[in-house]
């Protein structure tokens, strides 16, 4: 049989829970996936451990998806990060947040949420097809008619893109549903990779690959992007680490359009100018013949003291010969050290894409396309990205869950008249 009541492409956290909600209510379900094998970016989610969610408030959660954050309140308010833990609770898979933030399945197994997923599907007699590539999508008179796959078509008047975006292609992203979102008549916001390693200009920081500090500050000068405080990494070619990752989608975004974007790093966010004055005054009274970079290394790691110093051509110098220039060099580059982003490791290393399908052809409310009826969209494929942590993960959570429930409203009203 080839005709179904919803039609769903991605057999990805959105995808499947989307199955779920939408079987539950009773529509005859089948899923697509393109791979051999469902869920492979969520069983590398956090590192194989599956961050599922985090237990921030609605509101702090909303805020930190930044000047799209409102558009997700609807799907929050279906399922928020307590009603996922219940969820996964009634599919035996209990969770745990040992450090009251971050949520995890007490097992710290991925493959756990995938097999929960997997086989409340089952139970609800949803169909999956893998291997099941989905090459076009079938419209007639504003409304969707079925899903053309190389096994032949498949009639629905309801479908869901749930097929991600383009990070880690290794793993099956193809960038497919934004086709069938621009066949659809929708715009897409220029993708770019995010949640990614940065690349720098300034060699420098290759010297200090592998060096990680706890809160660093980092911004982006003239620009709307608020500073973002955290845990930082030098890497071989430029930095990472959450308080990077968590700005990178907006910087790899800049980069689609600039050849390279400056920022600054503070590595002592909490210690001002006036102190640090303070500091190279008592150094030169009690410390004079001690090198610069010793007693800046009380407060750094001593090879990022190195190199700092060394920027003020001050990396043998004894505190006590140090002028006035270079001390106000050094500590302008302990508090706004100048780095240029001229890159990010690509799609192939992102673990989310920014930008999508443009959020204001999308309603809100039910995830339907506002262009074409019968349309939905959930998860990555749409431009609303969070930070690490478990944010986006609830939201592929919460949008499948809102667009199933969607899809079966319609077709409940549908079976009425």
């Amino acid at each position: 049989m080839k005709n179904f009541d919803f039609l769903i492409i991605g057999a990805g956290p959105a995808g499947l829970m989307s199955a779920i909600f939408a079987s539950r209510a009773g529509l005859r379900t089948a899923v697509f996936e393109q791979t051999p094998a469902p869920g492979k970016k969520l069983l590398t989610s956090g590192g194989t451990h599956c961050n599922l969610t985090n237990t921030l408030s609605k509101e702090l959660f909303v805020e930190s998806f930044g000047r799209n954050g409102r558009f997700i309140f609807p799907a929050l308010n279906l399922i928020d990060s307590k009603g996922v833990r219940e969820f996964f609770s009634k599919l035996s898979v209990p969770t745990v947040s040992d450090d009251g933030v971050h949520v995890f399945p007490k097992s710290q197994k991925a493959s756990d949420v995938l097999n929960s997923l997997l086989s409340e599907c089952e139970k609800n007699n949803v169909s999956l097809f893998l291997n099941g590539k989905a090459q076009n999508i079938i419209i007639s008179n504003g409304i969707v008619q079925g899903v053309e796959t190389g096994h032949g078509i498949y009639h629905s008047s309801k479908i869901l893109v749930a097929s991600g975006g383009l990070s880690y292609p290794s793993l099956g992203a193809s960038g497919d549903g934004y086709n069938f979102a621009k066949f659809a008549g929708h715009k897409i916001v220029g993708p770019s990779p995010a949640l990614v390693e940065l690349y720098a200009a300034e060699k420098w920081t290759g010297e200090l690959a592998g060096l990680s500090l706890k809160n660093l500050k980092i911004s982006v000068p003239y620009t709307k992007i608020p500073p973002k405080t955290g845990d930082f990494l030098f890497t071989h070619l430029g930095i990472s680490g959450p308080v990077v990752l968590d700005i990178s989608g907006e910087i790899s975004s800049m980069l689609l359009r600039q050849k390279n974007v400056p920022i600054s790093l503070n590595f002592t966010h909490k210690l001002t100018r006036d102190l640090w004055l303070a500091n190279f005054a008592e150094w030169r009274k009690k410390n004079g013949t001690k090198k610069v970079k010793n007693l800046v290394s009380t407060y750094l790691p001593l090879s990022l003291s190195i190199v700092i110093c060394r920027m003020a051509s001050a990396e043998d110098t004894d505190v006590s010969h140090l002028s006035a220039p270079a001390r106000d060099k050094i500590i302008s580059h302990i508090l706004a050290c100048p780095l240029t982003i001229v890159g990010t490791a690509g799609f192939e290393k992102a673990m989310l894409t920014q930008g999508g399908v443009d959020l204001k052809e999308v309603n809100p409310n039910t995830l339907e396309s506002r262009k074409i009826k019968g349309l939905f969209f959930a998860g990555e494929v749409l431009d609303i990205q969070g930070p690490c942590g478990g944010f986006n993960m609830q939201w592929a959570f919460s949008s499948g869950a809102l667009a199933g429930k969607s899809a079966a409203e319609i077709h409940a009203s549908f079976q009425e008249k």
